[in-house]
């Protein structure tokens, strides 16, 4: 299922820049798609918390990725890139939920660190063979190959993920109910707007997203564009060296979340923005991609496993695990889905280089939140 989640994603700016898209109106459809999964993803959360079939929500993205790959390479009009970007979006927003829900059904409470972090350890290493192959065969072929790559990783995922027993999943565990249900759970909006670990968490992602999410696309558009390198191998280079880093990064944050907590895993986790911020700045094209995507790597291999752990640790008990989850998710895509059209146009007004240091800037500012927080956030 890894692929699936970032799917076409890392491709269309350089496919549409090819095409003669400027990066103000690339980072626009990027930004609708990503408003649109923000809205839904929410919801998606409290649906997976009372549904009986948690393997559905797999099913329903690796849909959707099929969708996007049909409609992107169909037509480059403005609305039908942008419909694409919707449907990518819809997947993205479904499968971390989704995974978190069958994990914890699978593995309890107590197992759920471990799990999650091999959980991610695999994601890592199958966006890493993904890009891989986009990249190689987007290089021989084009890109019509690097979209057909990934219809056939979202359909292959729908049969995969049929092949989990149904009752292997336990659905009281899967939502984090108390052993005792006979009381209802708390009222959904409640848990959302009156837990303070989860606001925290919530508006430091927020914030270290609004910084975070534009910087690969922006700096592969800044290499491409100087004539640096070649597209598709360019940015399937920048994707393999990101996530063969996370999977050991995952599998450390596992360890260190089972020994501690997830606190100053995610503490350490917003330090290497400002880093690339200022690395980006210095150094564009292929001088820069290890380097910089190693800290990439790192900083969001350690969410990955992180964030999901942090989430149903706090919501134990509640019954509203994967509602917290989406929600999450929902105010981290509020930072990611402004992030392109932001980074677009202001590189586009005073160029790639200043643009890369204020988008850095932003992980400082989620370190300051995260440490004047504290109390409300370290014991889990």
């Amino acid at each position: 299922m890894a692929d699936m989640q970032s799917g076409i994603g890392p491709f269309v700016g350089v496919f549409l820049q090819e095409r003669g898209w400027a990066s103000g109106l690339i980072g626009t459809a990027m930004t609708i798609g990503n408003v649109a999964g923000m809205l839904v993803t929410t919801p998606i959360g409290g649906f997976i918390d009372s549904s009986r079939n948690k393997r559905l929500w797999v099913v329903i993205p690796g849909i959707c990725v099929v969708l996007a790959s049909a409609i992107i390479l169909i037509s480059q009009n403005f609305w039908a890139v942008t419909a694409s970007q919707v449907a990518q979006s819809l997947a993205s927003a479904a499968i971390v939920p989704a995974v978190t829900g069958i994990t914890l059904g699978i593995a309890k409470q107590k197992g759920f660190n471990a799990l999650n972090g091999r959980n991610q350890a695999f994601n890592h290493a199958g966006n890493m063979v993904g890009a891989a192959l986009s990249g190689y065969l987007g290089y021989k072929y084009g890109y019509v190959s690097v979209f057909v790559l990934a219809a056939v990783f979202g359909a292959i995922a729908i049969a995969c993920v049929l092949m989990i027993p149904a009752n292997a999943i336990d659905d009281r565990q899967a939502r984090g109910s108390k052993e005792d249900e006979s009381k209802n759970p708390p009222d959904a909006m409640s848990v959302l707007l009156k837990h303070k670990p989860l606001l925290v968490l919530a508006l430091a992602l927020a914030i270290f997203h609004l910084g975070n999410a534009a910087i690969v696309p922006l700096y592969s558009l800044a290499a491409v564009a100087e004539g640096q390198a070649n597209g598709p191998s360019f940015v399937a280079t920048t994707v393999v060296i990101a996530q063969g880093v996370m999977v050991v990064t995952s599998l450390v944050a596992m360890q260190v979340a089972g020994k501690r907590n997830y606190w100053p895993v995610i503490l350490v986790s917003f330090m290497f923005l400002p880093i690339r911020g200022v690395l980006a700045f210095f150094v564009t094209g292929w001088w820069g991609v290890v380097p910089m995507q190693v800290l990439d790597g790192i900083g969001t291999g350690l969410q990955t496993v992180a964030v999901p752990g942090m989430v149903a640790r706090s919501l134990d008990g509640t019954g509203r695990i994967n509602l917290g989850q989406g929600a999450v998710i929902t105010v981290q895509g509020v930072g990611a889905s402004l992030s392109p059209a932001l980074g677009g146009w202001i590189a586009q007004w005073i160029g790639y280089g200043p643009t890369f240091l204020l988008l850095g800037g932003f992980g400082l500012a989620s370190m300051a939140l995260w440490l004047a927080f504290g109390t409300h956030v370290k014991k889990y």
